[in-house]
């Protein structure tokens, strides 16, 4: 069975509805899994409160670990400021995201929203840029798991030992169909970060580090500020798994709702823990910032630190194989039945996308450098930029062009500042990149393919 490409009633666009379904029926006739009450699969099963979990559990991760280092930059004041205009800004885009989705249900990828707005070429290249972040974001959060692992055995093994034991889990864990599945789970992975976070700060309130620096204010360059405000951008670059989310709720309607308790959570967690830990290590934090701690409570917080680390790892990972899985099976019964090829071509997805997240995160030298690059070409769009032209390509195709701009130009001109600010910060994050690499191979700072160590 094809996939039909229909135009929407205005006319602007185009939409992908199931062929067993009529265009003028129910919203649940044009999203991507239709009416489920007589599916053996069921995906839409997630309340507000479960999605709400798992964007915390994606999201609030070990990109946390990285805040305290970029207060040592920035200073106390301005560190502050920047993650809570950042966890406002990230508010107003998931608005504009979820106002795009409730009025395109079938949507249910970055590259479903590329293919309305841009056509073909703006659905594989957002296609593309949704696989290869979930890539790099599971491979991100295998090193994370190799690091914890090497802290807690104080680094007996390979680190290639630690990165495939978790690899290995990673794998197991993605393996459910249906985000439903990982649901409870992540209330533990949620636990399990903010406990380490807690006990990383009470240990470093405990052992402070004597004659450190704390600075309210520090003076940098362009280059150096923006290299340490890039982990604050990107810890909040979660958007790009929205629409899959909102596409297993019961009801999408209260989306919003999920993504309010996600900022105001991550809000406030960012800033205090960036400010406690760096309040007492000071200058000196290390990224990720429990590495700064004594070894006893280094590994105290990276140990209970896991099971979210993990889950972060298996929720990238199930995305990336979700989204190949749905494009390739959308209007098929394999999607929602337990059939042999369903099944197969899931396990086989999911194998493939951890396996490759290992592959790269260990066998490529600049990987850590590559997942900046797809942070800046990407999650600046999908967490900022590209949420602005949701709001005026639908205001502009749906009430009446330039003058609907022009009657709501409050709105605009912040729509407009959102597609520039997405912009700056691709283009500034790729030129902090691309020179950080370039400095460190002429500092000789690469290491070798398939490293034992770090």
């Amino acid at each position: 069975m094809s996939v039909t490409e229909k135009k929407s009633e205005n006319g602007h666009g185009a939409a992908l509805y199931d062929d067993n379904h009529s265009s003028s029926g129910s919203e649940s006739a044009h999203d991507v899994f239709g009416s489920e009450e007589h599916h053996d699969i069921k995906y839409k099963r997630l309340s507000w409160q479960l999605v709400a979990v798992l964007m915390i559990a994606e999201i609030v991760s070990n990109g946390m670990l990285s805040l305290p280092s970029a207060f040592a930059w920035v200073g106390m004041v301005p560190g502050i400021i920047i993650i809570i205009f950042l966890g406002v800004f990230a508010t107003y885009t998931s608005w504009l995201l979820v106002k795009f989705k409730l009025r395109h249900p079938e949507v249910h990828t970055m590259a479903d929203a590329g293919y309305i707005m841009f056509g073909p070429i703006g659905r594989e290249i957002m296609a593309f840029g949704t696989f290869a972040f979930a890539i790099f974001a599971t491979g991100g959060q295998l090193l994370a798991g190799q690091i914890a692992l090497s802290t807690l055995s104080d680094g007996k093994l390979c680190n290639l030992v630690y990165t495939g034991i978790f690899t290995v889990a990673s794998l197991l864990l993605s393996l459910p169909r249906t985000f439903h599945g990982l649901g409870y789970v992540s209330i533990i992975s949620v636990l399990s970060i903010l406990i380490a976070g807690l006990v990383g700060m009470a240990a470093a309130a405990k052992e402070p580090v004597v004659g450190r620096s704390v600075d309210v204010v520090v003076s940098s360059n362009f280059y150096n500020a923006f290299a340490s405000i890039t982990n604050p951008v990107f810890s909040f670059a979660g958007h790009f798994m929205f629409f899959v989310l909102i596409s297993e709720m019961k009801q999408p309607k209260h989306a919003m709702r999920s993504a309010y308790v996600l900022q105001t959570f991550t809000t406030i967690y960012y800033v205090v823990f960036a400010a406690v830990t760096y309040g007492y290590i000071g200058s000196a934090v290390m990224s990720p910032s429990f590495s700064s701690l004594s070894p006893y409570w280094a590994k105290v917080s990276y140990g209970i630190a896991i099971p979210n680390l993990l889950l972060a790892a298996a929720l990238y990972a199930h995305t990336a194989a979700k989204v190949i899985f749905v494009r390739l099976f959308r209007k098929s019964h394999h999607l929602h039945s337990h059939t042999v090829l369903g099944w197969s071509a899931w396990v086989i997805l999911v194998v493939f996308c951890n396996g490759l997240s290992f592959i790269l995160a260990t066998g490529v030298p600049i990987f850590n450098y590559l997942v900046g690059l797809a942070a800046s070409l990407f999650a600046a769009w999908f967490t900022y930029g590209v949420a602005g032209m949701f709001w005026l390509h639908d205001s502009y195709h749906d009430e009446g062009g330039f003058p609907a701009w022009r009657r709501k130009w409050g709105q605009t001109l912040l729509c407009v500042f959102t597609v520039l600010a997405g912009a700056f910060i691709c283009v500034a994050g790729l030129y902090v990149t691309i020179r950080q690499l370039v400095d460190a191979y002429a500092s000789g700072a690469i290491p070798s393919p398939f490293s034992c160590k770090a």
